[in-house]
Formats: structure tokens, C-alpha cells, sequence
């Protein structure tokens, strides 16, 4: 198996992107100021006291991959959705589950929702 093959067992058809995403606080190169060692949010995703967090930032920032890390450590349920095809529907069934599992059985949700900003200029 390479890097670059796609539909094996280690791979399961993942995007290389995904493929290769910083799985630790460790791995995750950038942002230092944020989640170096001894940082607030650092301490809070270690602590497992992460309850509610904003992640702004231009694409590539890292925003998703700090996403997957917190519910990696957190062991939490991840749920990404894309704010342009998702329906208010879509969220309150996310949080009816999530409601639902802390309830049951003591996990948490991560709901990670993908907003794509874009600036317009008018003229």
C-alpha cells in the first residue's frame, strides 16, 4: 500500500487529505498561540473540559483538523455539517442524538458546522 492508493483496507477511499490529518495535539503543526503546551485551549482538550468553542479562520487554517483532535481526545461523537445544505432539521437531529447519547450512555457530541464565509464586494 502507498500513500496514494485508494479503496484499501488502510485507506477505506479516504481523501489523501484525510488520509494524512494530524490525529494529536503533537502532529498538529500551526496555531501555537492557541494550543502550544500550556496554552488555555490546550489545557481545556487535555482536561476534557471543552464545552463550547468558535473556530474562526480562512480555509486551511487547521479549523477542522482542531475539530477531529478535540473529539479524538474527548472521545466524543464527531458530526460535521455544511451550513449551506444543512436544514435547521439536520441540527436539531444532531442534538436530539446527542441529548439522546449523553443521556444513554455518557458521551459526548462534537457538532462541528462548517460555515463558508465569503466576503462581497459591491462596486
Amino acid at each position: 500500500m502507498d500513500l496514494f492508493s485508494l479503496g484499501d483496507n488502510t485507506g477505506g477511499g479516504r481523501l489523501l487529505a484525510d488520509r494524512m490529518r494530524p490525529q494529536s495535539l503533537d502532529e498538529y503543526i500551526g496555531q501555537e498561540h492557541i494550543v502550544g503546551p500550556g496554552k488555555l485551549l490546550r489545557r481545556a482538550i487535555e482536561a476534557d473540559q471543552v464545552s463550547s468553542i468558535l473556530l474562526y479562520g480562512p480555509p486551511g487554517c487547521g479549523k477542522t483538523t482542531l475539530a477531529h483532535i478535540i473529539s479524538h481526545h474527548t472521545q466524543g461523537e464527531f458530526v460535521r455539517l455544511n451550513a449551506v445544505e444543512a436544514s435547521v432539521k439536520d441540527v436539531r437531529e444532531v442534538i436530539d442524538r446527542a441529548q439522546s447519547n449523553k443521556a444513554l450512555y455518557g458521551t459526548k457530541t462534537i457538532l462541528f458546522l462548517d460555515v463558508l464565509c465569503t466576503k462581497s464586494i459591491s462596486i
